[in-house]
Formats: structure tokens, sequence, C-alpha cells
């Protein structure tokens, strides 16, 4: 889980828009493309890793992925999310 606080302060790298926690239904719908190799993130690459949780720009046009409880606040490691 992350921090309230830290959510507080965090901000989409590129756009500076509020994140928020992606929704379970979403995060299930991503996993289901990562397993049959059909997610890439910005920079073009393969998502291979389950996402166990994600950042949601406030746009709802990316996700940044939450890794072993750390956010990945890199432009090329969004996720597009076609909102």
């Amino acid at each position: 889980m992350l921090d309230p606080d830290l959510l507080k302060i965090l901000c989409c790298p590129e756009t500076h828009q509020a994140l928020r926690l992606a929704e379970p239904a979403a995060l299930e719908q991503l996993n289901r493309q990562i397993e049959t190799g059909a997610l890439k993130n910005r920079g073009g690459q393969p998502i291979k890793e389950k996402l166990e949780n994600g950042l949601v720009r406030g746009d709802g046009k990316f996700l940044y992925p939450i890794r072993r409880g750390i956010p990945v606040m890199l432009i090329e490691e969004g996720v597009p999310l076609g909102s």
C-alpha cells in the first residue's frame, strides 16, 4: 500500500497532473494484456511483469506502475490506458 502522504505529493512527471491509485478492475484488465504480450509502455517495450498496483494520471491516459511498493515515475515507463 502506498503512503497517503506520498500520494498527495506525487504528480505526473510529464504534465504534473495529480495521480490516483488504479482501480482493481483496471489492473486486472492490464494484467490480462500483459499475459498475452499485448501491452507495451510508452517507451515501446513490452511489459512482462504483472502490475501489482499503479498510479493513474488525472486525465486517465496513463498509469505509472508501482513495483515492490515503489512508484516508477519515469515517462517512458507509463502505460497507455486509451482513455
